[in-house]
C-alpha cells in the first residue's frame, strides 16, 4: 500500500475506504471519508450567518447521509440545507502538482468552498463532479473544505424513491441529503488524462479507446496497452492536438479473443499513459474492458449475437442503516451474489444511479444490468398531489450518469424514465417532447446499447429498441391472456400504454411483487405488496413459479424483471428481507428460472404486416 492509501491515514479506520472509481485508477489518492464537522441549516440561511467561515456545531460520519443511522446523526425530518467542514492535510509528495477533488455524489445542490473561497457548484444528487485546484493548493499546507448541500424535497427534481412527504409511504422511502458517496482527492500533473471511453467492437475483435486529455500541450501523445492475464497482447498510441479527443484501436490477436458473458465474464486490463514530446510518462492510470456486444433482433435480446432471455430482478439499492449508501463494499458484492444464487442473470437498477463499485462487481461477476435514472417524482405523474414540471435538469444529469458508466460491460441497456403517464395534463405536450429528446440524446450518446424511452406505461417513441410493460396481475393464466394484447401492431387497452408494439422484443420489466412479510400476519397493517397476501410461503412460491413459467414459455417474451430483490422499509415483496436474509431457499427460486425460454429457441417469427 502507498502512504496515501485510505486505510493508513493517521492509523484510523475509514468507512468505505475502497477506491471509488475502479475503471480509471491512479496509484496515488486520498480518501476523505470519515468524521466531518456538520450542521443543519433548515432555514437555508447559513451563508448569511457565516457557516462557510466558522466551525460547525456537530459531527457526521461521511459518506453516510444525515438521515441514516450510520452517519451518527439520524435526522429523518426535512433538511433543506446542511453544511460540512473538514481540514485536510495534503501529502508533501504532492507539492507542485494539480489537485483533483472528487465528490462521487452529493444530494442535491452542492456548493464547495476551499480555504474560504467558493470553488464550484453542482446540481444533481446522483452524479459525480470534480474540482481542479491549481498547484498552489498543494504546497504542503492543509486545505479547509466546506460543503453546503441544499435539498428541498418538495420541489420537482430527480430524487427517485425519496419521499416528498414527512414519513415513508407506499413505495417511497426515507430521504437522502448531502454527501452519500465517497469524497476523495488525487494529484495530477499539469496535463493529465481524463476518464477514458471504451467501446468494445465484438465482431472485429478490438476495443476503441478514447483518451481525453486536460490541458494538452503540443508534442504530447497518449498510449494504451492491453493485457490478458498479465500478458501484453496489444498496444497503440497517437498524438494529442489533432482531434478534440485522441483515440486508439486495440486489435486483439485471434488466439487471445475471449468474450465477456455471464458464463465467463473475462476482463482485459488496460494501462493508459500520457507521454511528453520525448516519450516520457507524464500521467498514468489503469482500467479494464470486456469484449461483448448487445443487440436486438428476431424478437430477442442478444448478447454476443446469441439470444439471451433476461431473467432479471428489480434492485432499488436501499439499506436499513445507510439508506442509499451500502454499509460496505462487500455488501454491494453480496447483493449480486444472492441474486445470482436465486437464478437471476441481472437487474434493473431502479430509480437510482448506483455506486460505481456495484458496477465493478457486476463486471467481474457477469451480472447484466439496465442503467436507469431516478427521474421520479414521475414526469407526467399519476399522483394527483405531484405536479408535473419537466425540466432540462433531467436530461443533463442523465447524460452525466451515462458518461460515468458508459465503459462498464455489465450495462446492457439504458432507460432514462419510468412509468410516465400518456395523457399528463397540463404538461402533456412538454412531456412528449422531453421524452423524445431524452431518447434521442441517449441514442446519440451511446449507439451501442438498446434504449427504452420510458419503462412501463407510456411509450412515445415508435422506434424504441425493446417494448416493455409492467404487469402486477398475480394469476398466471390472466397474465398469459394479457400478454396476448402485446402482439405486434395491436393496441392494448388494458394499460395506459399508447403506441402499439412493433416487432421489438417484449420485455416484462416489472411483474410479481407478491406481498410476503416474513415477520408474519401481525405486521400486515404496517407493510404492503402487490395482490392478495399469500397465506403461506409455499403459496407465495407457487405464485412465483407459475408467473415465471408463463413468461419463460411465452413465444413473444424476451425477458422479465421480478419485483424485487429485497424488502425496502414498509414494502415487503422481496425475495430477501431488508437485512438480506432469504425468505425462501434461493436454490428453489433458481430451479424455477432454469426452465428453457421460448425466445432462446430458434424459430420463424410471423411478421406483423406493418
Amino acid at each position: 500500500m502507498r502512504s496515501s492509501d485510505p486505510m493508513e491515514i493517521g492509523g484510523l479506520s475509514v468507512p468505505r475506504p475502497e477506491y471509488p472509481r475502479p475503471q480509471f485508477r491512479r496509484a496515488e489518492w486520498l480518501c476523505l471519508n470519515g468524521e466531518w464537522q456538520f450542521e443543519t441549516d433548515r432555514g437555508d440561511s447559513g451563508e448569511e450567518r457565516g457557516l462557510a467561515q466558522r466551525d460547525l456545531q456537530g459531527k457526521i460520519l461521511a459518506p453516510f447521509c444525515p438521515e441514516s443511522a450510520r452517519s451518527g446523526v439520524g435526522i429523518t425530518d426535512f433538511l433543506n440545507a446542511v453544511w460540512y467542514r473538514r481540514i485536510v492535510p495534503i501529502p508533501e509528495a504532492w507539492r507542485g502538482r494539480r489537485l483533483l477533488l472528487h465528490f462521487q455524489a452529493v444530494d442535491y445542490d452542492a456548493t464547495v468552498w476551499v480555504n474560504g473561497a467558493p470553488m464550484a457548484r453542482h446540481f444533481g444528487g446522483f452524479t459525480p463532479f470534480t474540482i481542479e485546484l491549481a498547484p498552489e493548493f498543494t504546497g504542503g499546507h492543509p486545505l479547509t473544505l466546506v460543503v453546503r448541500a441544499r435539498d428541498d424535497h418538495r420541489e420537482q427534481k430527480p430524487r427517485g424513491k425519496q419521499t416528498g412527504r414527512y414519513a415513508n409511504d407506499g413505495c417511497m422511502y426515507t430521504r437522502t441529503t448531502g454527501i452519500w458517496q465517497t469524497v476523495w482527492m488525487e494529484p495530477a500533473p499539469d496535463s493529465y488524462l481524463r476518464r477514458p471511453r471504451i467501446t468494445p467492437r465484438f465482431a472485429d475483435g478490438e476495443f476503441l479507446v478514447e483518451l481525453p486529455v486536460a490541458h494538452a500541450r503540443g508534442g504530447q501523445r497518449v498510449r494504451a496497452r492491453l493485457f490478458a492475464e498479465g500478458r501484453e497482447i496489444a498496444a497503440a498510441e497517437t498524438a494529442c492536438g489533432t482531434d478534440m479527443t485522441p483515440s486508439v484501436r486495440l486489435a486483439i490477436p485471434a488466439a487471445e479473443r475471449r468474450e465477456w458473458s455471464p458464463q465467463s465474464p473475462f476482463l482485459y486490463d488496460l494501462d493508459l499513459e500520457l507521454l511528453d514530446a520525448e516519450g516520457k510518462p507524464l500521467d498514468a492510470a489503469r482500467s479494464y474492458a470486456g469484449l461483448r456486444s448487445v443487440s436486438v433482433g428476431d424478437g430477442a435480446f442478444k448478447l454476443n449475437g446469441q439470444p439471451l432471455f433476461l431473467r432479471q430482478v428489480l434492485d432499488q439499492g436501499y439499506w436499513p442503516d445507510g439508506i442509499l449508501t451500502a454499509p460496505s463494499d462487500d455488501a454491494l458484492r453480496r447483493d449480486i451474489e444472492l441474486s445470482l444464487a436465486a437464478g437471476f442473470n441481472g437487474a434493473r437498477l431502479h430509480q437510482k444511479v448506483f455506486e460505481e463499485r456495484f458496477l465493478y462487481h457486476a463486471d467481474r461477476l457477469g451480472y447484466l444490468v439496465w442503467g436507469e435514472f431516478p427521474d421520479w417524482p414521475p414526469l407526467g405523474s399519476w399522483r394527483k398531489d405531484v405536479p408535473s414540471r419537466p425540466r432540462a435538469t433531467f436530461l443533463r444529469e442523465w447524460l452525466e450518469a451515462m458518461a460515468r458508466d458508459y465503459s462498464h460491460p455489465c450495462i446492457i441497456g439504458w432507460c432514462p424514465l419510468n412509468e410516465t403517464s400518456w395523457a399528463a395534463e397540463p404538461a402533456g405536450p412538454e412531456l412528449d417532447e422531453l421524452t423524445r429528446a431524452i431518447f434521442a440524446a441517449t441514442k446519440a450518446a451511446d449507439p451501442t446499447r438498446p434504449v427504452i424511452d420510458a419503462s412501463g406505461w407510456a411509450h412515445r417513441v415508435p422506434d424504441i429498441d425493446l417494448y416493455d410493460t409492467h404487469d402486477y396481475v398475480q394469476d398466471a393464466a390472466k397474465l398469459h391472456d394479457r400478454l396476448g394484447k402485446y402482439r405486434p401492431g395491436a393496441f392494448n387497452d388494458d394499460t395506459p400504454s399508447n403506441l402499439p408494439r412493433g416487432e421489438q422484443p417484449l420485455f416484462v420489466s416489472e411483474f410479481g411483487g407478491a406481498w410476503w412479510d416474513s415477520a408474519g400476519a401481525e405486521s400486515e397493517n404496517a407493510s404492503w405488496g402487490y395482490g392478495q397476501r399469500p397465506r403461506t410461503v409455499e403459496e407465495w412460491f407457487e405464485r412465483f413459479s407459475a408467473l415465471c413459467a408463463t413468461l419463460l414459455r411465452h413465444p413473444e417474451v424476451a425477458g422479465y424483471c421480478y419485483t424485487q430483490l429485497t424488502d425496502v422499509f414498509q414494502e415487503k415483496n422481496g425475495i430477501l428481507d431488508f437485512q438480506r436474509r432469504p425468505k425462501i431457499a434461493l436454490e428453489r427460486l433458481r430451479a424455477v428460472q432454469q426452465l428453457p425460454a421460448a425466445v432462446e429457441t430458434p424459430r420463424e417469427r410471423p411478421r406483423s404486416g406493418r
